[in-house]
């Protein structure tokens, strides 16, 4: 049987022998796209190519690309590990003409590597194509019915309608019809009682697409309309998953090596057997199998779990392996991260990425299952609350189920789990109602809707020069209008310009477009793809006019200091913490620099002081910085050190400070020589998540400013202090004297509140035949009137309520406490009462244990109202 990985080679090797070039994988992260979070079909890469903003150095190339469906259009999360044929992070096989061969050769070399090469049976094989569109007067593709002829009977030609059988890059852009082929795997016995043909794209888990060829002819507009490229192109795509099922002859894609060996690992951890059943159990295993391989590999890319954008996805999926695994396999304890050594073998020579990061993508899993399982248990709790209270209409509300899954990462089918057990249901429609309303304010947040471009120039590709020259005569090639947040800006292409777009961790320039006698102003620049777009809040009376373009070259100075100063503090960090330490993110602009990296524990000040040491041993070497283009492979064999998750040309750009210091691939912008910066200052360090460490640092004209203000600072404290001598002693001696009067308060408190108690239980009343204290006293903290709670519960007996109050500094505080036989029999609950009564009243919130509970708010107004409240309610 053939392996999955001899599988992958021969489709590269077939596509090689036809003339294309072989290229990597990009990262599953996107950079400058902003309609993308992730990889999520080969062509991405490409897409600057379909769009005509760069020239491809090849007009045939083939890949294997790693994608991720999880979000947007193409959202497969809720059927993954519950099918066998859907995935989050799958491989897809493609190969691509650039305005060189069309259908005829694209369909040809289809057939011939699936039933030549990979021996598939014809008679188990049907393929589709667009039946055309009379609304958009789009005619059948006549032409790929023409080819498929001649290969495969007519009656296995299938039309299909524009969902199926016309792609589109997105709401605009370019577009075209396309040839699916489909493969019959069910066994002879069904076959014969029912025509395959019958069950293409019908969901049929037998019958299912592996390969899509795309003919790029279109160019969808912003008013839906469509215009003609001026160069015909193909993008297919082949599911490497579903391939290596059919030729290995499995039912299901999870029986195939592509990923035995996890649900193998996963067993033995568990001590539980897969099945290959549809048992939740079997559907757990296939969770695991499917997304430990997203987590991984967006985590090697770069993209961290985060609460927001791609990382909240990258958390969404992580969080969905935790829940299955926790719910269905009766694991407690981290799983997921001792699959990493099993998939980084795996994938060793296909994606080495994993296998060169794998002890800090284990430990960023790792820490993220921990958390979660604590978040779990919490929920678990918080739901058990629910039921308790919600016993009258044995309903889960909407806003509760919604509150499970957005606070505790519940989703609706585990709350639906949780509830049926307690013969409860959940109040589904009301859940939907509020997860739309969170998608809705989620999409205002961040929705950009741009127009069509303005073409002016046909050639609309831009020649940076920013690195040799600050303005430049050009002129504006193309420009369209974009609207955030309700604002409206616009977007400039130019011939040539000298603003560098943010990249690499750097900001964008700003500067002056000058047009005749109209200055204006550019207040960022942005990379879509390879396009390089000029953003400002108007467009000039004559956009045809020529343009003088102008950075501002003093912010473009302090950025280039600050970028340069990160290269240094990079081989600081590997000198002083270890080879380990790989930049995990940046930001550098002309304030300060960000620097993330991974190291598992917190730098200590002598690590710091002693990176901080090496850095300005550099800075005063005033060493030279020479940058250099080179191939890629000569890059690495100098030592050049690339950044993961970054999609790299053949050609590269190489920053030297020093060749047995610092050797990096870099296209941002840089000093001449690294005495300009003058001095660096490392101003903060501190956790950013697991094995991520932050320093944020400033260098230049900034640190001197920084130090004058620390030295200021110093100068007030010593003036404040009557300048001491000893200003360390000074304030020690302050310290000591504070401790020992804070000690002295709290003794005189304890005493008074003694005094208060004692007070207090001469003031119980009878209300509905429980024992009744409320007053509103005097107290210095929240924590006295917690404690003076716990004090006068000591002395009550039977059935109780106690409601203090205080005003502390101005602001409410209150505490609420009930005997256990209240609570249980009068269906009472101390945070309930906060939340519902108190917390309206104080302007506040608050919460605590079913007996105890306390809360904080802004208005002490109303103190003696809180009391009555409570009184009443009894």
């Amino acid at each position: 049987m053939l392996t999955s990985a001899a599988i992958r080679q021969q489709f590269l090797d077939f596509f090689k022998s036809k003339g294309h070039v072989i290229v990597p994988s990009a990262p599953i992260v996107v950079k400058n796209d902003p309609t993308l979070l992730f990889t999520n079909a080969g062509m991405n890469q490409f897409k600057d190519y379909f769009l005509g903003n760069k020239k491809p150095d090849s007009t045939r190339v083939a890949d294997t690309q790693k994608c991720l469906r999880v979000s947007g259009k193409h959202n497969d999360l809720e059927e993954v590990g519950v099918d066998t044929y859907h995935h989050t992070m799958f491989e897809m096989l493609g190969n691509w003409s650039f305005g060189d061969y069309f259908k005829k050769e694209a369909i040809a070399w289809s057939w011939e590597l699936l039933t030549e090469v990979y021996k598939l049976d014809k008679d188990r094989l049907y393929v589709t194509i667009f039946e055309g569109d009379s609304k958009e007067n789009l005619p059948k593709d006549e032409e790929a019915f023409n080819e498929w002829k001649q290969w495969i009977a007519e009656d296995r030609i299938l039309l299909g309608n524009k969902k199926d059988n016309f792609w589109e890059m997105g709401d605009t852009g370019p577009c075209g019809p396309c040839s699916e082929i489909h493969v019959d795997c069910r066994p002879d016995s069904e076959r014969k009682l029912v025509e395959g043909k019958t069950l293409v794209n019908a969901d049929h888990p037998q019958v299912i697409e592996i390969w899509n060829n795309v003919f790029m002819q279109f160019n969808r507009l912003k008013d839906g309309s469509l215009e003609p490229l001026p160069a015909k192109h193909v993008d297919t795509g082949m599911g490497f998953e579903r391939l290596v099922r059919v030729i290995q002859g499995k039912t299901s894609n999870y029986d195939t090596d592509v990923f035995t060996g996890t649900i193998s690992a996963t067993e033995k951890i568990t001590g539980k057997k897969y099945d290959y059943s549809d048992s939740k159990e079997a559907v757990a295993f296939r969770v695991i199998a499917d997304h430990i391989r997203a987590i991984s590999f967006t985590t090697a890319d770069g993209q961290l779990p985060s609460n927001t954008g791609a990382g909240y996805v990258i958390r969404r999926i992580l969080r969905r392996a935790v829940r299955y695994y926790y719910s269905y396999l009766d694991c407690k304890q981290p799983l997921l991260y001792q699959l990493l050594p099993v998939l980084a073998e795996q994938f060793a020579n296909v994606f080495p990425e994993l296998q060169q990061q794998v002890d800090f993508v284990s430990k960023v899993i790792r820490e993220e299952e921990d958390a979660f399982l604590r978040t779990l248990d919490k929920g678990l709790k918080r739901i058990d609350d629910i039921i308790t209270s919600s016993a009258a209409t044995k309903t889960i509300t909407g806003k509760d189920a919604f509150e499970l899954n957005d606070t505790y990462g519940f989703p609706l089918d585990l709350t639906r789990l949780v509830a049926s057990e307690s013969g409860f249901a959940v109040d589904e429609a009301g859940f939907t109602v509020e997860m739309e309303q969170q998608k809705q304010r989620s999409r205002a947040a961040t929705a950009i809707d741009t127009e069509d471009w303005v073409v002016l120039q046909e050639e609309t590709k831009t020649a940076f020069i920013g690195y040799d020259h600050l303005s430049t005569k050009t002129r504006v090639t193309k420009y369209r209008k974009v609207k955030a947040k309700g604002k409206e800006a616009y977007q400039l292409v130019l011939e040539a310009t000298p603003f560098y777009a943010e990249s690499g961790g750097q900001v964008g320039d700003t500067g002056i477009l000058q047009f005749d006698e109209e200055a204006i102003e550019v207040i960022d620049t942005k990379k879509e793809n390879n396009l390089y777009i000029q953003l400002t809040d108007t467009l000039p009376q004559n956009i045809h006019a020529e343009v003088l373009a102008v950075v501002d070259a003093n912010r473009r100075s302090a950025i280039s200091v600050h970028h340069s100063a990160t290269h240094l503090l990079h081989a600081a960090l590997r000198e002083v913490l270890g080879a380990h330490v790989a930049q995990k993110g940046s930001l550098v602009n002309s304030d300060q620099l960000r620097f993330d990296f991974s190291h598992f524990a917190k730098v200590t000040d002598e690590e710091l002081a002693k990176i901080e040491q090496i850095v300005n041993e550099k800075i005063r070497q005033n060493v030279p910085v020479v940058i250099k283009e080179m191939s890629k492979d000569e890059a690495v064999q100098m030592g050049a050190m690339a950044l993961f998750g970054e999609k790299y040309g053949d050609v590269v750009r190489v920053v030297v400070m020093d060749p047995n210091y610092s050797i990096e691939l870099c296209g941002g912008t840089h000093v001449g020589a690294t005495g300009k910066l003058g001095f660096f200052k490392i101003k903060h360090e501190s956790a950013v998540a697991a094995g991520v460490r932050r320093i944020e640092a400033v260098s230049g004209a900034t640190a001197e400013t920084y130090i004058v203000e620390q030295l200021n600072q110093i100068k007030e404290v010593k003036e404040a202090l009557k300048n001491p001598k000893d200003l360390l002693k000074a304030i020690e001696n302050i310290s000591t004297e504070n401790a020992e009067l804070k000690k002295r308060i709290e003794s005189l408190e304890a005493k008074q509140l003694a005094v208060v108690k004692q007070e207090l239980l001469q003031q119980v009343t009878q209300v509905n035949n429980t024992q009744f204290i409320g007053a509103v006293i005097d107290a210095s903290s929240a924590d006295g009137l917690k404690k003076l709670c716990f004090d006068i519960k000591n002395d009550l007996t039977g059935d109780y309520v106690v409601v203090l109050a205080a005003s502390i500094e101005g602001k409410a505080q209150v505490a609420v406490l009930l005997s256990d036989s209240v609570s249980t029999n009068k269906s009472l609950e101390a945070p309930k009462i906060i939340k519902e009564h108190i917390a309206p009243l104080i302007k506040g919130g608050g919460g605590g244990q079913k007996t105890l509970a306390t809360a904080g708010g802004q208005d002490a107004s109303n103190l003696a109202q809180t009391i009555e409240k409570v009184k009443t309610l009894l």
